[in-house]
Protein backbone atom coordinates (compact mmCIF):
# COMPACT_ATOMS: atom_id res chain seq x y z
CA UNK A 1 0.00 0.00 0.00
CA UNK A 2 1.73 3.73 -1.14
CA UNK A 3 0.88 6.43 0.82
CA UNK A 4 2.14 10.03 0.39
CA UNK A 5 3.12 12.37 3.68
CA UNK A 6 3.57 15.64 3.08
CA UNK A 7 6.23 17.50 5.62
CA UNK A 8 9.27 18.83 5.80
CA UNK A 9 12.83 18.86 5.17
CA UNK A 10 13.28 18.08 8.65
CA UNK A 11 11.66 15.01 8.99
CA UNK A 12 13.91 11.73 9.27
CA UNK A 13 13.10 9.66 6.63
CA UNK A 14 13.06 12.91 3.82
CA UNK A 15 17.04 13.07 5.24
CA UNK A 16 17.63 9.59 5.09
CA UNK A 17 16.48 9.46 1.18
CA UNK A 18 18.23 12.55 0.37
CA UNK A 19 21.66 10.43 1.72
CA UNK A 20 20.78 8.07 -0.98
CA UNK A 21 20.13 10.64 -3.66
CA UNK A 22 23.52 12.46 -3.14
CA UNK A 23 25.35 9.04 -2.88
CA UNK A 24 23.79 8.86 -6.87
CA UNK A 25 24.04 12.05 -7.81
CA UNK A 26 27.57 11.63 -6.55
CA UNK A 27 28.73 8.99 -8.61
CA UNK A 28 26.70 10.26 -12.28
CA UNK A 29 28.07 13.68 -11.85
CA UNK A 30 31.65 12.77 -11.01
CA UNK A 31 34.04 15.85 -10.58
CA UNK A 32 31.04 18.54 -11.07
CA UNK A 33 29.21 16.94 -8.58
CA UNK A 34 30.59 20.10 -6.11
CA UNK A 35 29.29 22.19 -8.22
CA UNK A 36 25.60 21.06 -8.42
CA UNK A 37 25.77 19.83 -4.45
CA UNK A 38 25.68 23.71 -3.46
CA UNK A 39 22.41 24.30 -4.81
CA UNK A 40 20.93 21.09 -3.22
CA UNK A 41 21.26 21.55 0.62
CA UNK A 42 17.74 20.84 1.87
CA UNK A 43 17.85 23.23 5.32
CA UNK A 44 15.12 25.65 4.47
CA UNK A 45 12.82 23.21 2.15
CA UNK A 46 9.37 23.79 3.76
CA UNK A 47 7.38 21.44 1.31
CA UNK A 48 8.16 18.20 1.10
CA UNK A 49 6.10 14.74 -0.15
CA UNK A 50 8.01 11.37 1.11
CA UNK A 51 6.32 8.18 -0.29
CA UNK A 52 5.84 4.83 1.93
CA UNK A 53 5.00 1.26 0.69
CA UNK A 54 3.38 -0.19 3.82
CA UNK A 55 5.16 2.48 6.01
CA UNK A 56 8.51 2.45 4.37
CA UNK A 57 10.32 5.34 3.24
CA UNK A 58 10.74 4.62 -0.59
CA UNK A 59 10.35 7.80 -2.46
CA UNK A 60 10.54 11.63 -1.63
CA UNK A 61 10.31 15.28 -3.85
CA UNK A 62 10.18 18.64 -2.49
CA UNK A 63 9.72 22.57 -3.37
CA UNK A 64 10.61 25.46 -2.68
CA UNK A 65 9.78 29.08 -3.82
CA UNK A 66 12.06 30.29 -6.53
CA UNK A 67 10.13 33.16 -7.31
CA UNK A 68 6.83 34.90 -6.52
CA UNK A 69 4.42 32.66 -9.15
CA UNK A 70 6.66 30.19 -9.32
CA UNK A 71 7.90 27.15 -6.81
CA UNK A 72 11.49 25.06 -7.85
CA UNK A 73 11.13 20.94 -7.85
CA UNK A 74 14.00 19.30 -5.78
CA UNK A 75 15.11 16.44 -4.41
CA UNK A 76 12.87 13.64 -6.25
CA UNK A 77 14.33 9.98 -5.17
CA UNK A 78 13.16 6.67 -5.31
CA UNK A 79 15.19 3.96 -4.24
CA UNK A 80 16.01 1.97 -7.36
CA UNK A 81 13.86 -1.24 -6.66
CA UNK A 82 10.77 0.61 -6.66
CA UNK A 83 11.67 2.26 -9.74
CA UNK A 84 8.82 2.25 -12.83
CA UNK A 85 5.98 1.71 -10.76
CA UNK A 86 5.17 5.74 -11.43
CA UNK A 87 5.93 6.70 -8.03
CA UNK A 88 7.83 9.88 -9.25
CA UNK A 89 4.96 10.83 -11.29
CA UNK A 90 2.74 10.58 -7.74
CA UNK A 91 5.43 12.68 -6.06
CA UNK A 92 4.98 15.32 -8.83
CA UNK A 93 1.20 15.85 -8.84
CA UNK A 94 1.44 15.80 -5.32
CA UNK A 95 3.87 18.42 -5.17
CA UNK A 96 2.50 20.52 -8.21
CA UNK A 97 -0.76 20.30 -6.20
CA UNK A 98 0.41 21.84 -3.15
CA UNK A 99 1.93 24.43 -5.17
CA UNK A 100 -1.20 25.56 -6.85
CA UNK A 101 -3.06 25.56 -2.87
CA UNK A 102 -0.19 27.85 -2.04
CA UNK A 103 -0.89 30.10 -5.02
CA UNK A 104 1.90 29.36 -7.60
CA UNK A 105 1.42 29.38 -11.15
CA UNK A 106 4.04 27.25 -12.36
CA UNK A 107 6.91 24.90 -11.47
CA UNK A 108 10.32 24.90 -12.82
CA UNK A 109 13.69 22.69 -12.14
CA UNK A 110 16.70 21.30 -13.20
CA UNK A 111 18.56 17.77 -13.87
CA UNK A 112 21.08 16.34 -14.96
CA UNK A 113 21.85 15.30 -18.93
CA UNK A 114 23.35 12.46 -17.13
CA UNK A 115 19.95 11.84 -15.75
CA UNK A 116 17.70 10.04 -18.77
CA UNK A 117 15.10 8.40 -16.21
CA UNK A 118 14.56 11.80 -14.77
CA UNK A 119 14.40 13.63 -17.99
CA UNK A 120 12.03 10.88 -19.13
CA UNK A 121 10.05 12.05 -15.87
CA UNK A 122 9.72 15.03 -16.45
CA UNK A 123 8.59 14.70 -20.41
CA UNK A 124 5.86 12.45 -19.27
CA UNK A 125 4.58 14.73 -16.76
CA UNK A 126 4.23 18.11 -19.13
CA UNK A 127 7.04 19.50 -18.33
CA UNK A 128 8.89 21.95 -21.21
CA UNK A 129 12.74 22.52 -21.81
CA UNK A 130 13.53 26.17 -21.27
CA UNK A 131 16.10 28.33 -21.47
CA UNK A 132 19.26 27.47 -18.34
CA UNK A 133 18.28 29.81 -15.27
CA UNK A 134 19.82 31.04 -12.29
CA UNK A 135 23.50 29.13 -11.46
CA UNK A 136 22.77 26.88 -14.46
CA UNK A 137 23.26 29.40 -17.37
CA UNK A 138 25.88 28.11 -19.47
CA UNK A 139 26.12 24.48 -17.38
CA UNK A 140 26.50 21.98 -20.59
CA UNK A 141 25.48 19.26 -18.24
CA UNK A 142 21.99 21.06 -17.12
CA UNK A 143 18.46 21.02 -18.67
CA UNK A 144 15.95 23.09 -17.42
CA UNK A 145 12.14 22.22 -17.42
CA UNK A 146 8.97 24.37 -16.87
CA UNK A 147 5.41 22.94 -16.49
CA UNK A 148 2.28 25.81 -16.29
CA UNK A 149 0.01 24.74 -13.41
CA UNK A 150 -3.59 24.64 -14.00
CA UNK A 151 -6.06 26.03 -12.22
CA UNK A 152 -8.49 24.23 -10.31
CA UNK A 153 -11.59 25.12 -12.26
Amino acid sequence: MISLLRTNSQHQDFVALVKHLDKDLAIRDGEEHAFYDQFNKITHIKHVVVAYNNGVAISCGAIKEFETDAMEVKRMYTFPEHRGKGLASKILNELEIWAKELGYKRCVLETGKKQPEAIALYTKNGYQIIENYGQYIGIENSVCFEKLLKSAN
